[in-house]
């Protein structure tokens, strides 16, 4: 049979940049689960200790929906790293503040995101890894800072059980 798939005129770097992605959030996933901690919970934590924010903006920061958000909230408050408090800027926000052990569960993952990240560049020389950085900053913070609306999703109605 002969390949009837187009001749590539680039490498497919939707799969490239997606299954790294993809293998490094189960590994950095793996990681923050032996302390507790996924990784939506750790990006809360660390951006609510720089500054007080309030839900929508630690939402935004994590790319999270308003569901996901108050889940990971939620479960945050739940393991008592995290609460609800009144902003001490606008009376009728309300902001998540991170408690003492929350700080401290912080900094430890930190370390473990570090780590992590620490251990996939170090598979690359020196050289390729801070061209690699850059690149991806470049890219990043430019041509793909902002996503492409694509209007709602359709999904398939699930199919009933007789």
């Amino acid at each position: 049979m002969t390949a009837l798939a187009p001749a590539r005129e680039m490498p497919d770097l939707s799969f490239l940049l997606d299954h790294t992605s993809h293998v490094l959030r189960g590994r950095m996933a793996a990681a923050l689960g032996e302390i507790g901690l996924t990784a939506r919970m750790h990006c809360v934590l660390v951006h609510a200790l720089e500054e007080e924010r309030t839900q929508a903006q630690l939402a935004e920061i994590g790319d999270m929906d308003k569901t996901t958000m108050v889940v990971t909230v939620d479960a945050l408050e739940k393991a008592g790293l995290a609460e609800r408090r009144p902003s001490s800027r606008d009376r009728r926000a309300r902001i998540i503040a991170v408690t003492e052990r929350g700080a401290e569960v912080a900094r430890r993952s930190q370390k473990i995101v570090d780590g992590v990240h620490a251990e996939v560049l170090g598979a690359l020389p020196d050289d390729e890894r801070e061209v690699m950085l850059r690149a991806l900053a470049r890219l990043a913070e430019g041509n793909l800072a902002t996503p492409v609306e694509t209007g709602p999703v359709t999904r398939r109605a699930r199919e009933r059980s007789a």
